[in-house]
């Protein structure tokens, strides 16, 4: 008997490395906003300018097609889950370097491959758990790139990689749903719970600050979509550790703007990661090409 045809991966990485890629963006916009607004001011506004510019795709679907979801009690956790993830990273990265940040955001994916399998019941072999092992590995070498550790901002910055990636397991869960809806409850939710201390936490921006406060809005918004389609395209324990390209756009964006020179260490460890990712994508491609000609299982 024919093997049905397997599932191609490559669209759900390339969206997710195209959406971590803006998500840096984001991100060092976010540290260079928060030095001068609060976090939840942050949130309300880029939330605000991000559904400004789905408010079209949101009229011509229908407003009721867009927001009436099924299971809405995991809606609201996911989007909740995500929400505060935003407001722990920006809140660390307000007091360590952004490639500090990043490292320590970088032990999601190896959280997301436990619940994965945990939670969704995908398959995960024991070689992609070493490969996922060494890029934690990687993280640890490069953890920590400029030498200062401050405790309370790490500790923020590690459980928003939990929070993420439980939020990442939420998006996998929650698949069937359009990447308008999830992106559009996660706009009105950034905006809802950024907007309740908006009367003690609103300063007036100059025009570079509004401009570039919309900027982040914008890019969130993309990145969101881009995400959520990758985890509606591919399982969650193959896209997710191409979130290790972050790392790499925070060590170029940290010296380019902050002046913060990356060390020999986090060369050594980008190369763990890198590759660890590279070998999971190889791993999955073999053993889908091996089932689908051969009709038999292989050992993942």
């Amino acid at each position: 008997m024919t093997a049905a045809p397997a599932t191609d991966t490559r669209p759900g990485i390339l969206m997710m490395l195209g959406g971590m890629t803006l998500f840096t963006l984001n991100d060092a916009l976010g540290k260079w906003l928060v030095a001068d607004h609060p976090v939840a001011m942050l949130l309300a506004v880029r939330s605000l300018f991000g559904l400004a510019v789905l408010a079209p795709m949101i009229w011509r679907e229908g407003v009721a097609a867009v927001f009436a979801v099924d299971r809405l009690p995991l809606h609201i956790l996911r989007v909740l889950l995500m929400t505060v993830d935003v407001a722990c990273f920006y809140w660390a990265v307000g007091y360590l370097p952004l490639a500090d940040v990043m490292t320590i955001y970088m032990s999601a994916p190896l959280i997301v491959t436990a619940l994965s399998v945990l939670v969704l019941r995908e398959s995960v072999g024991w070689r992609r758990w070493v490969a996922v092992l060494v890029g934690f590995l990687g993280v640890v070498i490069v953890l920590n790139p400029t030498g200062r550790f401050d405790l309370w901002p790490s500790l923020v910055a590690l459980l928003g990689a939990f929070i993420f990636s439980c939020g990442v397991i939420s998006t996998r869960v929650l698949r069937s749903a359009s990447s308008l809806t999830l992106v559009g409850n996660q706009m009105v939710g950034g905006l809802l719970i950024g907007g309740v201390t908006l009367p003690w936490s609103w300063e007036a921006p100059g025009w570079l600050g509004f401009f570039l406060l919309g900027l982040l809005g914008v890019t969130a918004l993309a990145g969101h979509a881009m995400m959520n389609r990758s985890l509606q395209l591919s399982p969650a324990a193959v896209v997710v550790p191409f979130q290790y390209v972050s790392i790499l756009w925070a060590v170029v964006l940290d010296l380019a703007v902050w002046g913060t020179t990356p060390t020999a260490r986090m060369g050594v460890g980008a190369a763990l990661i890198i590759g660890s990712g590279l070998y999971i994508v190889y791993r999955e491609q073999r053993l889908k090409r091996g089932v689908a000609s051969e009709g038999v299982a292989e050992v993942p």
